[in-house]
């Protein structure tokens, strides 16, 4: 939840600490690529998970301590590694004949926020990219949904590709 509400990097879920994840004011503080500190928002989901996850781990009232958030049965953070594992776990689960990566869940984040409208800038701020060129990568999928939707709906569109459109003329 975490991963996919945020769109983090895999080492900036596993890097996180108790005190990095502010549930009350719906951010987290992560330490991105260049050891550059982000505050990223927190959707309502990935909040109800942690307080669970907290619960059950028993640190409800450990906001406050520098524990990594997300630990293994010995009490250690959490690894990469480890992260994918938890991941293919819940996609075998579901059934889902996809090979689906922790980046995957970060690509989806920034494609479902494009596709929402937010503008390419405030994703990249999200994303933790230095540059806007690196967020644009993302935005493949957004177009080709895009001119799906146009070919759909745009009586004229169908012309582009040899058939009129039915009564249209062709453009003089």
């Amino acid at each position: 939840e975490t991963l996919y509400s945020c769109g983090l990097r895999v080492s900036e879920l596993v890097g996180m600490n108790e005190n990095t994840f502010d549930d009350n004011l719906g951010i987290v503080r992560v330490m991105g690529k260049g050891k550059k500190e982000r505050i990223v928002p927190v959707g309502s989901k990935a909040i109800a998970a942690v307080r669970r996850y907290r619960e059950a781990k028993g640190s409800a009232g450990a906001a406050g301590t520098g524990r990594p958030l997300f630990q293994n049965l010995r009490g250690g953070r959490l690894t990469a590694r480890s992260v994918a594992r938890i991941i293919n776990r819940h996609i075998e689960r579901c059934a889902i004949a996809r090979n689906i990566s922790p980046h995957s869940l970060r690509h989806t984040f920034a494609t479902h926020m494009l596709d929402a409208g937010a503008d390419l800038r405030a994703i990249q701020e999200l994303l933790g990219h230095a540059s806007l060129s690196t967020t644009q990568k993302y935005t493949h999928v957004s177009v080709s949904r895009l001119m799906e939707t146009y070919d759909k709906a745009h009586p004229k569109s169908r012309e582009k590709r040899g058939t009129p459109a039915p009564g249209g003329h062709n453009a003089r």
